[in-house]
């Protein structure tokens, strides 16, 4: 069996690199939520390249396959001193079931080693 490299992906073949990730749950639901944030995105680079793709799904890959995620919101943050410079970019999902919750967090795991990122509690 070949290794994945784990990848997050807007556009086929577009790798993007995850900046940080926040876990957290709604108390009301009790379903879990997922912010992950990036800094920068190839997607939009090359934006005039996918003008008619908007960013509405994100593919997570690893060595047990793709998951595919419809963020239920992707917020551009803006700064600089002409508040035209993107500081960061955070897409959000939720997670209801236990199985998918179990799966995200093996690809979470797989990415954050090759990665180099460590998974830390909030106070």
């Amino acid at each position: 069996m070949t290794s994945i490299t784990p990848s997050i992906q807007f556009f086929s073949g577009i790798t993007e690199e995850l900046n940080n990730v926040s876990l957290r749950r709604n108390l009301t639901s009790g379903k879990r939520i997922v912010v992950m944030i990036f800094k920068q995105l190839k997607a939009l680079e090359g934006f005039n390249t996918f003008t008619k793709q908007p960013l509405n799904s994100m593919l997570l890959k690893d060595e047990e396959g793709e998951i595919s995620v419809t963020p239920s919101s992707t917020q551009f943050i803006f700064g600089g001193p002409e508040g035209d410079e993107l500081q960061r970019v955070e897409c959000k999902f939720e997670v209801d079931q236990e199985e998918h919750w179990e799966r995200f967090m093996r690809f979470m795991n797989r990415y954050a080693q090759v990665n180099d990122m460590v998974y830390g509690e909030s106070q």
